[in-house]
């Protein structure tokens, strides 16, 4: 889905439009499925993440301001704090064996994979174009889920040294996805 159709749809949603919203799960459930898996690694948290982020997108679609970034961007960095609180939540938790509580998720829409491969295609060039320091603390960071200071014990670097390598590696990728 373009990121014209899916702003449209985001302004629909602020003003309470609920078949936008089903329109949006139709065309992003399954992507944002799949950063909330990649940030929880389980299915039916990350279902459930993915249902919090889409109930979260409904309370906050007022919010988006399209002036700041894409509308994709904006959907991932939702279901990526989802995730996160989630994670943060479960670690807190007893895990349940109970195999009833999860969610089947949805399959992927090939028109949608198509749109990602390219976007992907483009994000991974501009990763590689990156000092290693600055693509590898980006990627603990936004893929891993990891924190500054996390990323900071990991790579046994201090934590203001982590900050600045992953805002000089955001401001560099930013560029070239502008270009």
């Amino acid at each position: 889905m373009a990121t014209r159709d899916l702003t449209g749809i985001l302004a629909a949603i602020a003003q309470g439009d609920r078949s936008a919203l089903r329109d949006l799960y139709a065309a992003e459930a399954a992507r944002l499925f799949g950063v909330c898996l990649r940030i929880l690694r389980d299915r039916a948290a990350a279902a459930d993440a993915t249902q919090d982020t889409f109930l979260r997108i409904w309370d906050r679609a007022d919010r988006f301001d399209p002036a700041r970034g894409a509308a994709r961007a904006w959907l991932a960095a939702v279901a990526r704090h989802v995730a996160l609180d989630l994670a943060r939540a479960r670690g807190r938790e007893l895990p349940s064996d109970d195999p009833d509580l999860g969610d089947v998720p949805v399959e992927d829409d090939p028109a949608a994979l198509l749109d990602a491969t390219a976007d992907a295609t483009r994000l991974r060039a501009c990763l590689e174009i990156l000092e290693e320091k600055n693509r590898r603390s980006i990627l603990l960071a936004f893929v891993d889920g990891l924190s500054h200071a996390q990323i900071a014990a990991r790579l046994e670097t201090p934590l203001g040294t982590v900050k600045a390598w992953i805002r000089r590696g955001l401001a560099s990728l930013k560029e070239c996805l502008a270009s």
